[in-house]
Formats: C-alpha cells, structure tokens, sequence
C-alpha cells in the first residue's frame, strides 16, 4: 500500500497519444476526482517519435 491507499481506491488509466489516438500506456491513478488529466512526453511506436501522451478512462 503507499500512503494508505488500497486498491478499492485505485483506478485504471490509459495515456493516450496526442497525434495518432492510440492507447500506448497503462497506469494505475489515484481514485481521487481531479480536474487536471495527466499529460507525459513518452514514445510512441505507431508515430515512431516521443510524443505527448494524455490519460483517458
């Protein structure tokens, strides 16, 4: 467990690419609502280049 949280308070997230769509990336969020969707520079192998990547559902 880190900081108190257990995995009943822990979702599933995707990183989507900004250009071609695809869901290249999966991390575990917190189950908190936030306002602001993360956003990481990281490789995208269908465009061949670093891209941005934004966490969808």
């Amino acid at each position: 467990m880190i900081a108190g949280l257990d995995d009943s308070m822990k979702r599933k997230a995707s990183l989507a690419c900004a250009e071609c769509g695809s869901r290249n990336y999966t991390i575990t969020a917190s189950g908190t609502n936030k306002q602001v969707r993360l956003e990481v520079k990281k490789f995208c192998r269908h465009c061949n280049k670093h891209t941005l990547h934004r966490e969808t559902k």
